[in-house]
């Protein structure tokens, strides 16, 4: 035995030096996301003894109430990114309009900073969302994209990262306030066990979903049911268990809200990139994510997103092939 000590795992911008391909706007990019990240993990850590929790008493363009955490995680994001001096336009859940940067690099990034900010007064996991575009609009289809992926803060604070050349997890070292890679090519598993969406919902559920998710419960050994059902509220935190275990994460579109609840540009965009970078798929039960052009900053749409075999089963029974 050599005694020699393990080689360190090398870091985000080691990482990200080696995978943009010299691209040095992109990796100053996520390296700003990520020092946003390691700001609001902080915060995380001391809101409810700095009075951070609960809301401000206003509303943010979807009609929710904004959290004072969503606010002041929004502030740390856009000012982390107009520093860098590289993105042109950013669009975030908690602005109305895009906020144009002049003189920066032409470059958009679309985020939402507090996903499932409703966790928050109860210590759950939340997290915060990035989408990367070249060009300084950012309505473009999320085949546009050129990096995505998310920060989610919980027992430890991890960034997941997509880019062409796949999928990559990282972890905080909070002594050092530095990510290091701990997770390097994430495949998700082609099939899974567990599915995840708010069941409480279901009586406004188009028939073909109903039919799909009474499919998943139903005993059949042979085939690997009943499926586990796993809900968090917390888009970040239920994808990235579907991304390591397998299975699916269901946002269905609904009677008298059939685009659904979730955002197109930064919650859907960006985790159907990261899924299908990591081999698996991502729908509205009717046609791809990543090929829709948005018609608006807030377009929502539903989302199927998984390992690839639950996501088709799930287009069938929508499409009516399957009952």
């Amino acid at each position: 035995m050599s005694g020699d000590a393990p080689a360190a795992p090398p870091t985000l911008a080691e990482h990200l030096a080696r995978v943009a391909g010299g691209d040095r706007d992109l990796g100053e990019i996520v390296g700003r996301l990520a020092a946003a990240g390691v700001t609001i993990a902080r915060e995380l850590a001391r809101a409810a003894l700095v009075g951070r929790l609960g809301t401000t008493g206003e509303t943010n363009v979807q009609g929710e109430a904004v959290k004072k955490l969503d606010l002041w995680s929004n502030e740390v994001v856009v000012r982390s990114l107009t520093e860098s001096g590289r993105v042109a336009t950013l669009v975030s859940e908690e602005m109305e309009a895009p906020v144009q940067v002049r003189g920066a690099a032409p470059w958009a990034v679309c985020f939402d900073p507090v996903d499932g900010s409703s966790n928050l007064d109860v210590n759950g996991v939340v997290g915060t969302i990035f989408s990367v575009r070249r060009g300084d609009s950012p309505v473009q289809p999320g085949t546009a994209q050129v990096a995505a992926g998310y920060v989610m803060y919980g027992p430890s604070t991890v960034l997941v990262l997509a880019t062409a050349a796949g999928v990559d997890a990282f972890t905080l070292d909070p002594d050092r306030g530095t990510f290091l890679l701990t997770r390097a090519g994430i495949r998700i598993p082609a099939r899974g066990h567990v599915y995840s969406v708010n069941e409480g919902n279901a009586a406004r559920w188009e028939p073909g979903m109903r039919r799909y998710v009474e499919h998943l419960r139903a005993a059949d050994g042979a085939g690997g049911r009943p499926y586990s059902a796993r809900y968090v509220g917390s888009l970040v935190a239920d994808f990235h268990r579907t991304l390591l275990e397998g299975g699916i994460y269901l946002y269905p579109g609904e009677m008298g809200r059939a685009e659904g609840k979730l955002r197109l540009q930064y919650e859907a965009a960006p985790m159907a990139l990261v899924v299908e970078q990591a081999g698996g798929r991502a729908s509205t039960g009717r046609e791809r994510i990543m090929t829709i052009t948005p018609r608006t900053h807030h377009q929502r749409v539903p989302l199927l997103v998984g390992s690839p075999d639950d996501v088709a089963l799930a287009e069938d029974f929508v499409a009516g092939r399957r009952s």
